[in-house]
């Protein structure tokens, strides 16, 4: 719903010509600025991207996937450093106090949206310490159940909900998370009360859920497509606003009864705040080659995702501020804490 809205607004002419045209210019022009550009950000330093998860999770993936690429197009050494911990904001706070020359960069994931509702104190101020320069790739969830859930469709959930409210469970890897978020989300939309069980994470949510224990789970698509093809798990409907190529016989939310659902993982790249435009433009230019290439394009895809469209350089603040808006009410509204 937030990427779809940004865009539209965009495609219906919110946007000036004279914006639109800059901005594809500079898509155009981008070849040339790494030209030009080639080892002048930073002095030609080492550029660290400081990741806010630990190794083998999606944002390390990520970071790994694209290092090398971004180092291609920038003419520089690019490395990975995992600082993980407290939902990103070790990282973020790091990023957030480094100097703004682009030898520091924080990759994080969509818990940068959520932290500022979540956390009362945090060590930066998301709004100004940060200068947006990419989203990279956006992924889907999918809804699924044990495979014996009584519910056939998502309109015999919200049906069985309405009728036992406060009876019916979802787990998700703790609270505050994307899958806890998700659940919220669908709450509120559908109109129902589920009761949210967390765990120490994914894979053991995953498990009881195929186990039985608990109904539903908001599972990352990638994660969960194996157990699916092998009737493990039984899924609902995506969390995107349009089917995903994984599963394409399989609906959305809004195709099965929930109206203005989406839910997005998507991981950002921000510099800290007071960067040179001239700096911006070469990373943000180097930023789009990288997501370009095939190799990288592939390995999205194969995990189900989808690359960050391109657009002026608006595009990208507009849409966390979007996230960040839509995730703050539903945590505030729904009372949500990591405690």
């Amino acid at each position: 719903m937030i990427l779809t809205r940004t865009l539209q607004h965009i495609k219906a002419g919110s946007l000036s010509r004279r914006q639109l045209l800059q901005a594809s210019a500079a898509t155009v022009a981008a070849p040339w600025t790494l030209a030009r550009a080639a080892g002048q950000v930073a002095g030609g330093k080492t550029i660290t991207l400081v990741v806010s998860y630990a190794a083998g999770g999606g944002a390390d993936l990520m970071a790994r996937l694209i290092a090398p690429k971004l180092a291609d197009a920038l003419g520089q050494t690019v490395v990975v450093d995992n600082k993980p911990g407290a939902s990103g904001q070790i990282a973020a706070g790091l990023v957030a106090r480094a100097a703004p020359d682009g030898t520091q960069l924080l990759l994080d994931a969509s818990s940068f949206a959520v932290n500022p509702a979540l956390f009362p104190r945090l060590p930066y101020d998301t709004d100004k310490a940060f200068t947006p320069l990419a989203v990279l790739a956006l992924f889907p969830n999918v809804l699924v159940c044990t495979p014996g859930f009584e519910a056939k469709n998502v309109k015999d959930l919200i049906r069985m909900a309405k009728a036992r409210p406060g009876q019916i469970s979802y787990a998700s890897s703790g609270n505050g998370s994307a899958q806890h978020l998700a659940g919220a989300l669908f709450e509120d939309r559908a109109g129902v009360s589920l009761v949210h069980v967390p765990y120490r994470g994914g894979g053991p949510a995953m498990n009881d859920v195929m186990a039985g224990q608990v109904p539903l789970f908001f599972a990352n698509v990638a994660s969960s497509l194996g157990q699916i093809q092998s009737g493990r798990l039984r899924p609902l409907a995506v969390t995107t606003r349009r089917r995903t190529r994984a599963l394409p016989d399989i609906p959305t939310m809004e195709e099965a009864g929930v109206p203005a659902y989406e839910v997005l993982e998507w991981n950002p790249v921000l510099a800290p705040a007071g960067m040179d435009p001239k700096v911006k433009t070469i990373l943000v230019a180097a930023l789009r080659k990288a997501m370009a290439d095939p190799e990288v394009l592939g390995r999205i895809r194969a995990l189900s995702g989808e690359a960050f469209p391109d657009g002026p350089d608006s595009l990208v603040p507009a849409f966390l501020k979007a996230q960040q808006a839509q995730w703050g009410r539903i945590v505030r509204e729904r009372k949500i804490t990591v405690g």
